[in-house]
């Protein structure tokens, strides 16, 4: 894939510029909105199936069927999210409307029960879209598509660079919607004061499931600890790191950025940020990389907020992120097509 390849790119996805709707004004109103009030449009037909990983765990997947021959995109949610999700759930509709496959991987302990096995998901693990991408092109041959939101935006991310080359070859791009890319950075940005409503409804869910798995494995962590933690970094480091086989927080902020692994992208990768997103500083911006690089195409917005982008009518909402990753995939998928 060479520079020429990345202009068209750009030049098709520039032409859709983003304008944020004047009835969401401002990060917070982009943030939440699109995440509580999304209305639900009606699914195809999708059907849920249960993975059984190789270390004896498992992971949920929702797969709703395309065309015959048409490519599949796989999915990856945020934090505590799952197939519920009312921006997996467009998203899906919006795969469906091209009548592309799409399939949903709820990351482990998202599903409908706890996972069986010791780790649950963090920002950094890749182990488990390696494994459910390569099941998914060894029974449905043809190219296949990555979208991560957030949380599942780094991992796509750090999956892409860690791999590089060897990436399966029918994985022809992906989209890291709203990704962090420095944690280091980022997740103290959510321990800001002003955080603390979001801060909030993350833990009381990520406690939840602490409580769960210290039952499976007593001793495990510090339970009471883990229920008086009031912050992310308290939260990572007395429970996530335990669980993972990190130092701390901090041990597993810095091994799980996707930031610095971009440099080894082998694969069109779409990177979709706003400046005023509330979760991540705009100075963590992997500009640079994506200046230089021949496979990061970057539309770093001034607006959006975190995984919003809404814009259009109070009546006829419309999905930009959604829209242009699309238009992404789409476009690259017509250079195989021709190529």
């Amino acid at each position: 894939m060479g520079e020429g390849l990345k202009e068209i790119v750009m030049a098709e996805l520039e032409r859709h510029p983003f304008r944020p709707a004047w009835w969401l004004p401002g990060a917070h109103a982009q943030t939440v909105w699109p995440a509580l009030f999304r209305k639900r449009r009606a699914l195809p037909p999708v059907e849920g199936i249960r993975v059984d990983t190789r270390d004896g765990d498992f992971v949920d997947t929702w797969v709703q069927p395309g065309r015959a021959g048409a490519p599949t995109v796989l999915l990856l949610h945020g934090l505590e999210g799952s197939f519920k999700s009312r921006y997996i759930a467009g998203m899906h509709r919006a795969i469906g409307d091209i009548g592309w496959t799409a399939i949903t991987m709820e990351h482990r302990s998202c599903g409908s029960e706890i996972n069986r096995g010791r780790r649950m998901y963090h920002m950094g693990e890749t182990s488990d879209v390696d494994f459910v991408a390569r099941r998914i092109l060894e029974e449905r041959p043809g190219r296949l598509y990555v979208v991560g939101y957030s949380l599942g935006g780094n991992v796509l991310a750090k999956w892409f660079g860690q791999s590089g080359d060897d990436l399966p070859a029918a994985v022809a791009g992906g989209a890291a919607i709203s990704s962090p890319y420095n944690l280091p950075v980022s997740a103290p940005y959510m321990d800001r004061p002003v955080m603390r409503p979001y801060r909030i409804k993350f833990l009381r869910t990520l406690k939840k499931k602490a409580i769960l798995k210290d039952r499976q494995f007593p001793g495990l962590i510090d339970m009471e600890r883990v229920l008086r933690s009031t912050t992310f970094e308290q939260f990572d480091t007395l429970a996530t790191a335990p669980l993972h086989g990190f130092r701390d927080a901090t041990d597993y902020w810095q091994q799980s950025s996707c930031g610095q692994f971009l440099d080894n992208v082998r694969r069109p990768l779409l990177l979709v940020s706003a400046e005023d997103d509330p979760f991540i500083q705009r100075t963590t911006f992997p500009r640079e990389c994506a200046h230089q690089s021949a496979y990061i195409f970057p539309l770093f917005m001034p607006k959006g907020g975190h995984a919003g982008f809404v814009y259009g009518s109070v009546f006829r909402p419309r999905f930009w992120a959604e829209e242009q990753t699309l238009r992404f995939f789409l476009t690259i998928d017509r250079q195989f097509s021709h190529g």
